[in-house]
């Protein structure tokens, strides 16, 4: 069983988290403060951890600082309420991701599964390729191989082709994508992104079966 350990001092969004874990077979164990998230992290193993930004004492960038130093190992997603962007680098820099209230539940078990699927590939040395369609790709090489010949990935777009490509079971919302991959979430990111996904639609059209579908007003649906 995957153990989740919930660092939220609002009782509300805590007990809500909590549920959501557990009907999704999860063992979620909930505290209210650093201190506390210290105290049981001293007495039991967890598999990530999900740090409130917005806690008292201190908060949970300081946390995160402290959790990284005394277990490397465990990974954490941040959870907030802000998006502002310095927040967001504050977590980037910390190599974390973050999750916005209120947020999707799906999602929010979509990015735990993500960043466990990683965790664990750096851990064990294990280098994850993708069968997609009649394509490879090797994200860790920028390699999107066919047999009509291989492309050469730039990072960005290797980043993103292999998002959709994990959470090609529900509908991807265009904010979604630009928070994740995207410092910054203004008309020139939005842009930039419609470029990104052109070029995947271009690189992709070798296998008429794998397709970015773009959902009017809303974002992606990833088909493959």
């Amino acid at each position: 069983m995957i153990k989740v350990l919930i660092v939220e001092d609002d009782l509300d969004v805590g007990s809500l988290l909590k549920q959501y874990l557990e009907l999704n077979k999860y063992v979620a164990e909930r505290v209210f403060t650093g201190k506390e998230a210290r105290e049981i992290l001293a007495k039991q193993t967890f598999d990530i951890a999900i740090l409130d930004v917005m806690l008292p004492e201190e908060d949970g960038f300081t946390l995160a600082e402290k959790i990284r130093h005394q277990y490397p190992q465990l990974p954490f997603l941040f959870l907030t309420a802000k998006k502002q962007k310095e927040d967001v680098l504050k977590g980037l820099k910390l190599g974390a991701d973050y999750i916005t209230k209120p947020f999707d539940a799906d999602e929010l078990i979509l990015r735990i599964d993500n960043i466990l699927h990683k965790s664990k590939a750096m851990e064990t040395g294990t280098i994850t390729n993708y069968t997609i369609g009649q394509f490879l790709f090797e994200p860790q090489n920028l390699l999107l191989k066919h047999a009509k010949g291989d492309r050469l990935l730039t990072e960005k777009e290797a980043q993103l082709l292999e998002y959709l490509y994990l959470n090609k079971t529900r509908l991807i919302k265009r904010q979604e994508v630009l928070d994740h991959l995207w410092e910054e979430t203004d008309f020139f990111s939005g842009r930039s992104l419609d470029v990104f996904i052109s070029r995947l639609r271009k690189h992709l059209s070798a296998d008429a079966h794998v397709q970015i579908e773009s959902i009017r007003g809303v974002g992606y649906r990833f088909v493959g």
